[in-house]
This record gives structure tokens, C-alpha cells and sequence, in this order.
């Protein structure tokens, strides 16, 4: 059923003109003698090689701060809930968990559409900081797989610090039926700062065709989270459909609406930039 919906957004032909293959590490089905000195994709392209360049010591910095914090405000707040759950709300609480890991799909969806659509690095502190990584990524997709747990993760991480914090300082000064009346929020907040802060993790398993555990081929063939076939459509250049990269469960829809695209017009006809031009500039840079 999923296979027949996504047939026609890409076919198999464009997939194999527009994008790079990562199933193929030997380049079996690219390799001419103009892709050989000129990539289109890859560790040997030159913008991507410029890209990664970029990757500084203070960032690594913030993503080794970043990831230590959000970990233990997470060990915290998974304390806590486990001690005030109730068999009672369990119906409740599924609910709002599963709500959590929706708006987490569309928020993974929204904040990639902007950073892969508008920007350019040269934007301070924004751009090579946040832009970079989405720049290299495209014209590098395997790069993703050769970083480690803190520069796959450090961002996502990041983000989910502030919410996770507050949970933390309402559990500690609220009373117990404070907290009971308001479980099913926290339920909801809560699977939302996980799913976003696994978002990247689930994205680096999506691009990873050798190696993995079994638990995770497992729950990408059952779509519970993203597919490696899934997100190869986002991957056919230029890259404008298929954004959502926790569970891809929202991006049929959204691509049926027509939502990005219309989106993409509203702010064009208002500010006169055209989406995605940043990054196409960055995959021209071939040699």
C-alpha cells in the first residue's frame, strides 16, 4: 500500500539520474568517465569538501554541551513520569504520545523545508553553524554516516533543552495533583522533545544500507520510523518534496495538498527569493 502511494511522486529512472545511489558504494550505476573527474555527489565533490571544511571546534564544543545536558534532562524527566503514571490514564497518556511523535515528524518536516529552502551560509552565526550541514548534505548524503553520535545529534539535542528543563522544574515544584492533572500534556511534550532530539539519529539510520542492527531495519520495513526507500525521494535533486525525517508518516499528505510548494510561492511572491537557490550554488561547485 505505502510503495503504491509513493510510486508516483519519483520514479525509479529519476532516482537513478538525480540522486546518488547509497546502496551502491562501488558507483556501479554512475560511473562514467565525466562523473569520475567531475561528482555529482560524494566525499569527492568539491563543494562538499568545501562544506565539511567549515566544521569548527566551537561547534563541537556547543554539540558536546548540548548532548550532555539534554541526556541527563532526559534520564531526569523519564524518572519522574515513570513515577507518576497511572494505569488509570494509560489511554490518555498513548494518545499523547503518539500526538508527540506526529508533531514531531511535522516540525522535523518544517525545520528542514526552511533550512534546506532559504538562507545561504554566509548568514552569521545561522549559516555555518545550521545551513552548512543541510548544504553538504545534499550534495554529500553518505557524510551523514561518517559523523559520530555527538555531530549527528548535538543540534536536535539542543533544541529540545529548554522544554525539558521546564519539565523538570515543574515536577519538582508542583504537587502531585498538579502534576496528575496536567499528565497528558507532559505525556505529549514529553515524546515530542524525544522523537525530535532522535530525529537525526533516525535520519543518519536512513541513509545507512550496511550494518545495521536488526531492531532498526525492523522498525524502517514496519514504517515506524523513516524508511531508507522513503527518504530517497527527498534525494532526487533538486531536493523539494518528502521533508518530514522522524517517521515520514506526514509527507504523503503534505505532498498531496501541495503544501511546501505552495508555501515556496507565498514567500517568493512576497520577497522575491527563489527556494533552494543557495543550494543549488553549492552543488555546481563540482570541481
Amino acid at each position: 500500500m505505502a510503495s503504491n502511494f509513493l510510486m508516483p511522486v519519483k520514479s525509479d529512472e529519476e532516482i537513478l539520474q538525480n540522486s546518488m545511489l547509497e546502496d551502491d558504494p562501488n558507483a556501479n550505476s554512475s560511473a562514467t568517465a565525466e562523473e569520475t573527474l567531475r561528482p555529482r555527489w560524494g566525499p569527492n565533490h568539491k563543494g562538499a569538501q568545501e562544506l565539511a571544511n567549515l566544521y569548527s571546534r566551537g561547534k563541537r564544543i556547543q554539540e558536546c554541551v548540548s548532548v550532555s545536558v539534554c541526556l541527563t534532562l532526559i534520564v531526569i524527566n523519564s524518572l519522574f513520569m515513570l513515577y507518576h503514571i497511572r494505569l488509570t490514564n494509560i489511554s490518555t497518556v498513548l494518545m499523547s504520545a503518539f500526538c508527540g511523535i506526529v508533531s514531531a515528524d511535522f516540525g522535523s518536516g518544517l525545520v528542514h523545508w526552511m533550512a534546506d529552502t532559504w538562507g545561504t551560509i554566509d548568514i552569521p552565526v545561522i549559516g555555518k553553524n545550521y545551513l552548512r550541514p543541510f548544504r553538504e548534505h545534499h550534495i554529500d548524503p553518505t557524510s551523514i554516516t561518517r559523523h559520530d553520535f555527538v555531530e549527528t545529534n548535538g543540534d536536535n539535542f539542543m533544541v529540545t533543552i529548554p522544554f525539558l528543563a521546564q519539565m523538570t522544574y515543574v515536577f519538582i515544584t508542583s504537587s502531585n495533583q498538579q502534576i496528575q492533572d496536567s499528565f497528558s500534556w507532559k505525556c505529549y511534550i514529553f515524546l515530542l522533545c524525544i522523537f525530535v532530539a532522535l530525529t537525526n539519529q533516525i535520519h543518519k539510520w536512513s541513509h545507512t544500507y550496511f550494518g545495521l542492527p536488526k531492531w532498526v531495519v525492523w522498525l524502517q520495513e514496519h514504517h515506524i520510523i523513516l524508511p531508507r526507500r522513503h527518504h530517497r525521494y527527498h534525494h532526487v535533486a533538486p531536493h523539494e518534496t518528502y521533508y518530514c525525517i522522524t517517521t515520514g508518516w506526514l509527507n504523503w499528505p503534505l505532498e498531496a495538498i501541495r503544501f511546501w510548494p505552495c508555501l515556496e510561492r507565498i514567500i517568493t511572491a512576497a520577497t522575491g527569493c527563489l527556494p533552494r537557490d543557495d543550494d543549488l550554488k553549492w552543488a555546481q561547485k563540482r570541481t
